[in-house]
């Protein structure tokens, strides 16, 4: 039976397939419904939501020099060929593409994939950081610097110690956290007044290099490559994106087609990667010589993506449709022979009246997929839709329920998963009420009472 959270009432938790509600949150409750069997509590984490209720911010951005760069990797480097493209063709995509921004999942809130750490953005300019693995520290730390402005993605370093990204206007801040007589480096050649303390209680924060982008342009993408090696950036202002070497502090450029960036993500493997643009056209590459298929959609642009954990299937939705895709692999890499199978979740229109899905995230281990939308009937308007997922090996998911967050008429700005909680992923949602809540989703029957 799908659970319905009633007006009044709030999301606390998944139990076996049954979505917990109550009528205030409190740690009592949580602790009594949750917390005695994963052994932690999650409060709610306030911030102030005006100035994010959207996460694609208003078209501040001027004209772009002319040059890009089209370039493909080599197994010996980087390649990097110029052309030129014409101001008045790129002033046309960029208007359209800041106004597409808007309706893209962003990466707003992410958790570390190896420890229990939530990093969400929090202002325009400023990201919180919360660490549940430090006994001592019971308030989150903020980062903000002057480097850091107009924040529209956040991401963990995977094998990267307590290291993450920011996407900002005119580059990518890169953060440390740093200890006493441990305190964290910053890169040899990094831009000057590098280097800021973040306000936090215990844990500080140090930014410890700045990677600049071409022409100031507004950074809203990133995905780091599994070794951590690797960072990928895009913009909605620009038709390229960029490998940066983060080590050395150098990016080349990509380009493919002259639409804006939406989307960019690295396959949990490092074998694949996939690009989405504004114009509804999106790549699949191999990265063994950065070799790309093009695809494009009928269904509007991509607003989301997200791999399985073998990296061999993508999972991704449209801007105009209420039906997911889900893109399989035919053999192993490098190869790049795919289909392009669809996902039906009939209850987003027969029960909730949308016939646009808004955001997707799928948890690691490809067992729960959170989904929001637009445009709805008043009745569901700003609850988030939770699947059950089966991969065998086609997708096919079955509808648990719809989470509510708190305050009035609250609506998902960010939502993400932590992929490594070892009794049941957590999802994490950043209200437009003003609070960061996570939501224990436990159904593995070993760790239940």
């Amino acid at each position: 039976m799908t659970s319905f959270p009633p007006p009044g009432y709030v999301t606390l938790c998944e139990i076996n397939r049954v979505l917990i509600t109550v009528d205030v949150i409190s740690d009592d409750r949580a602790r009594e419904t949750y917390g005695k069997v994963i052994g932690v509590v999650f409060t709610p984490i306030p911030f102030q939501a005006k100035n994010l209720l959207s996460l694609g911010l208003e078209n501040n951005g001027g004209e772009q020099k002319s040059r890009i760069l089209e370039s493909g990797f080599s197994q010996k480097g980087l390649l990097a060929l110029p052309i030129k493209i014409s101001h008045a063709i790129k002033h046309r995509f960029h208007r359209n593409d800041v106004d597409g921004l808007r309706r893209v999942n962003l990466r707003g809130v992410c958790w570390h994939q190896h420890k229990d750490i939530l990093a969400f953005i929090s202002g325009s300019n400023q990201v919180t950081v919360r660490d549940y693995e430090d006994s001592e520290g019971k308030e989150p730390s903020i980062l903000e610097s002057g480097f850091q402005r107009e924040v529209k993605h956040v991401e963990w370093r995977p094998n990267g110690g307590r290291t993450l990204s920011t996407a900002c206007r005119g580059g990518i801040c890169l953060w440390a956290a740093s200890y006493p007589g441990n305190a964290a480096s910053v890169r040899y050649g990094a831009a000057p007044f590098v280097g800021t303390i973040s306000k936090g209680h215990f844990v500080r924060w140090t930014l410890v290099d700045f990677l600049k982008s071409d022409n100031d342009e507004h950074i809203s993408a990133l995905s780091w490559s599994p070794d951590g090696r690797y960072l990928a950036s895009g913009s909605y202002e620009s038709s390229s994106f960029t490998i940066w070497d983060v080590s050395q502090g150098l990016g080349t450029p990509i380009r493919r087609g002259l639409g804006g960036i939406s989307i960019v993500k690295w396959s949990p493997t490092g074998d694949y990667f996939f690009s989405a643009k504004f114009d509804g056209t999106f790549y699949l590459w191999e990265t063994d010589t950065w070799t790309s298929a093009r695809w494009s959609s009928s269904g509007g642009f991509v607003t989301g993506a997200a791999w399985d954990p073998d990296g061999r299937m993508i999972l991704v939705s449209f801007s105009e449709s209420s039906t997911l895709g889900s893109i399989h692999f035919a053999s192993k890499p490098p190869s790049l022979d795919a289909h392009l199978l669809p996902v039906d979740l009939p209850e987003i229109t027969s029960l909730a009246g949308s016939q646009q899905i808004e955001k997707i995230s799928w948890d690691a281990s490809g067992e729960r997929l959170a989904v929001s939308f637009k445009d709805g009937d008043e009745l569901y308007e700003g609850l988030i839709a939770i699947y059950d997922v089966r991969r065998t090996p086609l997708v096919s998911a079955s509808l648990i329920g719809f989470v509510r967050g708190p305050g009035d008429n609250p609506k998902p700005i960010a939502f993400s998963f932590h992929n490594k909680f070892k009794q049941g992923p957590l999802l994490s949602v950043c209200w437009s009420t003003g609070f960061c809540c996570t939501y224990p989703l436990l159904f593995r029957s070993h760790v239940l009472p």
